[in-house]
């Protein structure tokens, strides 16, 4: 048995001895009546001693601090009921009246308990609420005081036998403890102190009104009832309160405070006003019907201001709520960056358009969203689409719906019919100049179709997709009308993107290997790296196909990856058959998404260190448009060079900002566009077109060479090309006369010749 269980067992005892006392004495007579005052110091000192154990035990300041003060005012409640004890052996047989001395400890031990009670936080914080409750609990104390005055200390005060001002005073602190500790505990919400244990101890002020009870009915004869029967049962009630606090330890909060308790006060006020009414009351010098009366209508009156206050309550939360429901509406049906209405909305008001009509769909995608995000952050992309919701929201004016579908993917619902080719067309002029804070250039592909009513709406999106994917198609910075039979390649292209992933598992992905060859020698000076999908139904798919839906769908990752690893893996056994000088270099390309993984450093030392490659023989080949997407690209280039990766800028000479890229671009390699190599084996005296790329490619050679760079000159296509690329200073190049991409074993081979042929060469 625990402690706790310990203290209630044995004021429980004192309880049932004093009862059982109190019963033979009444049958028999026998003994001396003193007998029965001491119960209650007995079983009080118990209830000192389980609250000193509990407060000792409490690690929580604000609890501490409450059955300290309660542990203090039942020591001198104790001590107060011992001097009582002690006068009544004295005046035996006589039942004494409480002396000054008990009457001062009793009452400041209720004082400690008062005071213990009203500290203890019911954690409201807001205004409103504080005001609310202070107006419930004094609803409850007036409907508590009423009571206890009328049935317990009025008759008390009426009695024939004269009550001393000390006995008066304790009942009075007594019936004030009750009420305020009931009105109080009753919106104790949770804590460090129990509601139901408080309350518990709180009820204490009933067995005083016990008592009051008694004295008032019975008079003199009423005073050792009293002592033996209600008393005893004051420290049995704390006791158990601390039983329960025990109890509550590591339990969840309980549930908010008592709304009913105003309403019982409204009923608790009514039983001494029908007391008055039917029996009714007379006392010298108190009004006490007019008390009651009074009493019942201040207790009606705050609850008809407690009911205005919580009608007003409800009122506001009742706004709020409606205000709520309206703002997730909002948020549910319209896209939170540009505040246009989102997918749900558009689908919905383009389904109530072809209920009752035919319906006309435009869907504008933006071109190139993600180089802006890559390059210039996503914070300079989110405005770019605020910017362009709002010229698409101007453009459609009245006549149409914008929305924002997805992404940089947009839609206008048109509201006026025939009025779709002047709503793009104004979208198209509006954007020809620079919008958003950052003056930004943008292009974007559009896509119209219609329907007439009852179509699915499903079925006229897909169309108008179809459109705007021909649009992009034909080269971006366009619309597109829908035409029966345009969605078979947009759903050929979204297929091949789902068979991706399948073909990647299935391992349908291979290498080919186009040689890198000195000019002067005809020797394989290293290889470029292709992808080729060999797919089981399609057969060969080009590149120029499921590259640009590999970068769609994020695959370009896993399967750059593996073209990584594999063209390492490949080089690194060349290396080991042929010895090191078989090549100089092996050049996987890579794309920006790849730059962009974060894993991607990682994913090169890994590829390294399992091929056991060196790494100044890997070339990582980037086209400009992949350099140029901000510093973090720039500080992954960096990366990669301080590791002895060895960079290329791929098509050089065809962009803006090719000679100011090797500033800032850690390269080692340069590769002439075939643009500038193309007939470039005419007469210097020949067209200016080819005297333009002559000067280009010199121009070029010189550059590298002033930085220290290697150069490769692209699609060469005959030897006449080779050797004026060789009088102008290319030592290094790569076409179909040189050598087509071949496969692994056909490269070996050519390799193998080659390295046979050195003695021969010697």
């Amino acid at each position: 048995m625990t402690r706790s269980w310990r203290h209630v067992a044995l004021t429980g005892a004192f309880v049932l001895l004093s009862t059982l006392w109190y019963v033979l004495w009444t049958i028999t007579g026998l003994g001396p009546v003193s007998v029965g005052y001491l119960f209650m110091p007995l079983a009080s000192g118990v209830s000192v001693l389980a609250v000193r154990a509990l407060r000792r035990a409490t690690t929580d300041p604000v609890g501490r601090r409450f059955w300290r003060a309660l542990e203090i005012g039942c020591l001198l409640v104790t001590a107060g009921f011992t001097v009582l004890a002690v006068a009544a052996v004295v005046s035996t047989p006589a039942l004494p009246d409480m002396p000054p001395a008990g009457a001062v400890l009793a009452g400041s031990g209720l004082l400690a308990a008062i005071w213990a009670v009203g500290r203890v936080p019911l954690g409201v914080h807001s205004r409103r609420h504080r005001i609310r409750q202070w107006l419930d609990r004094t609803i409850a104390f007036l409907g508590c005081v009423t009571v206890l005055w009328h049935f317990g200390l009025l008759p008390m005060i009426d009695s024939d036998d004269q009550w001393t001002s000390s006995s008066l005073t304790i009942l009075i602190l007594a019936f004030a403890f009750a009420a305020g500790a009931i009105t109080k505990v009753s919106y104790i919400a949770g804590g460090p102190i129990d509601r139901i244990a408080v309350r518990t101890v709180a009820a204490t002020g009933l067995a005083v009104g016990g008592v009051a009870l008694l004295d008032g009915k019975f008079g003199y004869d009423g005073i050792l009832p009293g002592q033996a029967l209600c008393l005893p049962l004051i420290p049995l009630l704390v006791t158990l309160g601390v039983n329960l606090q025990r109890r509550a330890a590591g339990r969840p909060p309980r549930r908010r405070g008592n709304v009913w308790l105003p309403y019982l006060a409204v009923l608790a006020v009514d039983l001494p006003l029908a007391d008055v009414l039917v029996r009714p009351v007379v006392q010298d010098g108190i009004p006490e019907g007019r008390l009651v009366v009074g009493s019942a209508a201040a207790v009606t009156v705050l609850v008809l201001g407690r009911q205005f206050l919580v009608n007003r309550d409800n009122v506001r939360l009742l706004r709020e709520r409606e205000a709520s429901e309206a703002r997730l509406q909002y948020e549910a049906t319209h896209d939170a960056l540009t505040g246009l209405g989102n997918r749900v909305l558009f689908k919905q008001r383009l389904e109530q358009v072809l209920t009752g009509g035919d319906a006309t769909v435009l869907l504008v995608d933006l071109d190139d969203f993600n180089t802006v995000n890559d390059s210039l952050g996503h914070d300079v992309g989110d405005e770019l689409l605020i910017a362009f919701a709002d010229t698409l929201r101007a453009a459609a004016g009245e006549d149409g719906e914008p929305a924002r579908l997805a992404g940089d993917e947009f839609a206008v619902l048109i509201t006026t019919p025939g009025q779709d080719r002047a709503v793009v067309e104004r979208i198209m002029t509006a954007i020809a100049v620079p919008i958003s804070g950052h003056r930004l250039l943008v292009h974007a592909s559009a896509g119209i179709a219609s329907a007439p009513a009852g179509t699915p709406a499903s079925h006229l999106l897909r169309d108008a997709d179809a459109a705007m994917f021909t649009a992009k198609q034909r080269g971006k910075a366009n619309w597109v009308r829908y035409a029966p039979g345009m969605e078979k390649p947009a759903q050929a292209h979204a297929q091949l993107g789902g068979d991706l992933r399948r073909a990647l598992d299935a391992g349908e992905f291979m290498l080919v290997y186009q040689p890198i060859v000195h000019l002067a020698t005809g020797r394989v000076a290293g290889v470029e790296a292709l992808v080729r999908w060999f797919h089981p139904e399609r057969g060969m798919v080009s590149p120029a196909d499921f590259i640009p839906a590999a970068e769609r769908t994020g695959l370009i990752v896993p399967l750059g990856r593996w073209v990584l690893r594999e063209t390492c893996r490949q080089a690194a056994a060349w290396i080991a058959e042929f010895g090191p000088d078989v090549l100089e270099k092996a050049a996987p390309n890579v794309s920006v998404r790849q730059l962009h993984d974060p894993d991607f450093v990682a994913d090169v030392r890994a590829a390294l260190a399992d091929s056991g490659l060196p790494a100044c023989r890997l070339v990582l080949e980037l086209t400009e448009s992949a350099v140029l997407r901000g510093h973090q690209v720039l500080r992954v280039l960096h990366e990669l060079h301080d590791m002895g990766v060895r960079l290329a800028l791929d098509d050089f000479g065809t962009g803006e900002s090719s000679l100011s890229l090797l500033r800032a671009f850690p390269a080692a390699v340069v590769k002439l566009d075939k643009s500038f190599v193309d007939h470039i084996e005419l007469d210097e005296m020949g067209s200016a077109a080819a005297n333009a790329r002559q000067a280009v490619a010199r121009a070029v050679v010189q550059l590298a060479d002033a930085l220290g760079l290697d150069t490769v000159a692209e699609g060469i296509e005959n030897q006449e090309q080779a050797d004026r690329l060789l009088k102008l200073g290319y030592t290094v190049g790569q076409g179909y006369h040189l050598g087509r991409p071949v496969s692994a074993a056909e490269l070996t081979a050519r390799l193998a010749a080659q390295q046979d042929s050195l003695p021969a060469a010697a």
